[in-house]
């Protein structure tokens, strides 16, 4: 399946989803070319030990959202993995947040590297989190032998 088409059929449930999803209670609302939203509930279940929700749920959401983006724009076959990515922690999240929305968009999709943003805010549009990240991509080799 071409990436786009895959992440559709898993918003749809046609496809499982990540067990990691589940875990940390992410689901996806949107999935359209080189443009992806998640969104999460935090609720204590994510805090740490100073009250607050883990940055790594920040993080996983910001992953999460760059790579799917890089995958939006993918043909079938074609594989990626995040080679970095660098997350900048605005404000802490809380369970009394309320819903947080992560968007993930395509700035670069190449042959090779594909780079990738991410914000996450809340339904009010206030800005918690956002990142930029770098893809590798794999192409299937061509064939023709020799």
């Amino acid at each position: 399946m071409a990436g786009l088409e895959y992440l559709r059929a898993m918003q749809a449930g046609r496809l499982p989803a990540p067990p990691i999803m589940a875990t940390l209670g992410i689901g996806m609302e949107s999935a359209d070319e080189g443009r992806v939203v998640f969104f999460c509930d935090p609720d204590e279940y994510h805090y740490n030990p100073i009250g607050v929700v883990h940055g790594g749920l920040a993080a996983t959401l910001c992953d999460t959202a760059t790579a799917c983006a890089v995958h939006s724009t993918l043909p079938a076959g074609t594989a990626y993995t995040t080679l970095e990515i660098k997350v900048n922690y605005v404000r802490a999240l809380t369970r009394d947040t309320g819903r947080i929305f992560c968007e993930g968009t395509v700035i670069h999709a190449g042959g090779r590297v594909a780079t990738s943003e991410a914000h996450i805010r809340d339904a009010r549009g206030t800005l918690y989190a956002h990142a930029t990240s770098t893809c590798m991509v794999f192409r299937p080799a061509r064939g023709g032998g020799g």
